[in-house]
């Protein structure tokens, strides 16, 4: 029977998880979607590109949302028994509070390690995997975001500004102002031309117009009939470079092997100077260690949620603190998630904090569970 009872329990945590979860991700991820609509008016870059991109990024919204969507599944579902008195077949069963409580702390486990497998290997892989997708694909959408009379510079180092822009897709008078270092640049001018596809790679086609190099203060100038301008050559203005949170989260503790023996890094900026390992290489260690805490120290945080939602069944003595109760274990864990997010603005003040905000969760799970079991143990309420 009491498997049965626990069984039913878990089911409903679970359900509602994953439709709170869904509902919460969903929402997140339209409003994301939106932000970065840039990739395609801005950027260049093609719708498929676009929505393959933005979707990558649903592990990384689900993730962030798994501890405080599991505080509010635990808190809603107790919540429900109680109001509902079904909380009274677990005391009429012979279950004893305290094994209600040690349940709740194992079924978090669960979604401990959902957390872990998401932080440490999904998010970064599917993190990298939009970036290289980006920063190898094509600015399919140049033709469509290029307008009359607007400079257009959807690509690094390059503006075009067409004074008509025609329904058969011909352009006339054409300027290109093409950047090709700090002191060099290129600008060419045509009478018309034409923007077209070839082997997968964009072509402006250009009609009597001239070619000026600048080069310091000397200038030389050529005229053409016809001639191919490459746009495959350039790249788009999205930031290509990996961040830290798309890095391969055994590459990061890597790094931070490699630093500690050698300590060879800026003492003002605690930046790794060298390192065979290109992916260290001019990264902060604070960032490294800011990174490493969120992916492995935050979700750990769960358990301590976990017997916080389970304090529900937990009634204060005086009248006055019923009304608040519940409100107060609500308060308690958003406090405590906000925390968790919050402390990583304090590592490197000195090693004792950085033990402390390590160890914190750890901590508080202990002795946040001592407190429940001797309440439960020795049949005492709060206050």
């Amino acid at each position: 029977m009491d498997k049965l009872i626990f069984r039913k329990f878990s089911l409903d945590i679970i359900n509602f998880f994953f439709i709170a979860s869904f509902s919460v991700t969903f929402i997140v991820w339209i409003i994301q979607a939106v932000n970065l609509l840039d990739l395609v008016s801005d950027d260049g870059h093609s719708l498929n590109i676009y929505f393959y991109y933005v979707s990558l990024n649903l592990p990384k919204i689900f993730s962030k949302t798994i501890i405080f969507v599991f505080f509010i599944s635990v808190f809603y579902v107790i919540n429900k028994y109680e109001n509902s008195n079904e909380l009274i077949v677990f005391w009429n069963n012979g279950i004893k509070k305290i094994q209600l409580i040690n349940f709740i702390l194992r079924f978090s486990l669960i979604f401990l390690i959902l957390q872990l497998i998401f932080t440490l290997f999904v998010v970064p892989k599917s993190q990298n995997l939009g970036r290289l997708f980006i920063k190898e694909s094509n600015i399919d959408f140049l033709p469509k975001l290029i307008s009359e009379k607007k400079f257009i510079n959807v690509v690094k180092n390059l503006t075009i500004f067409v004074e008509e822009y025609k329904k058969d897709g011909q352009l006339k008078k054409i300027y290109i102002n093409e950047k090709i270092g700090l002191d060099k640049s290129k600008i060419i001018v045509a009478d018309y031309g034409r923007i077209i596809k070839k082997n997968n790679k964009y072509i402006l086609k250009l009609y009597n117009g001239g070619i000026t190099n600048i080069n310091l203060d000397k200038t030389f100038s050529l005229n053409f009939s016809e001639t191919d301008y490459d746009l495959s050559n350039f790249s788009t203005k999205t930031v290509t470079t990996s961040k830290i949170q798309e890095i391969d989260t055994l590459k990061l503790i890597n790094c931070i092997r490699g630093f500690f023996p050698k300590n060879d890094f800026d003492e003002n900026e605690t930046t790794i100077l060298n390192s065979e390992n290109e992916t260290c290489k001019g990264r902060t260690i604070k960032s490294i260690v800011e990174e490493l805490y969120k992916r492995m120290i935050i979700p750990f945080y769960t358990l301590v949620i976990s017997l916080i939602g389970a304090s529900l069944i937990i009634e204060p003595k005086l009248n006055f603190f019923v009304k608040s109760h519940k409100i107060n274990i609500f308060l308690m864990g958003s406090f405590l998630i906000a925390i968790s997010q919050i402390s990583l603005k304090y590592f490197f003040i000195s090693t004792m904090i950085n033990s402390l905000i390590i160890l914190f969760p750890f901590i508080l799970v202990v002795i946040y569970y001592l407190f429940l079991n001797i309440f439960t143990k020795f049949k005492l309420n709060l206050l």
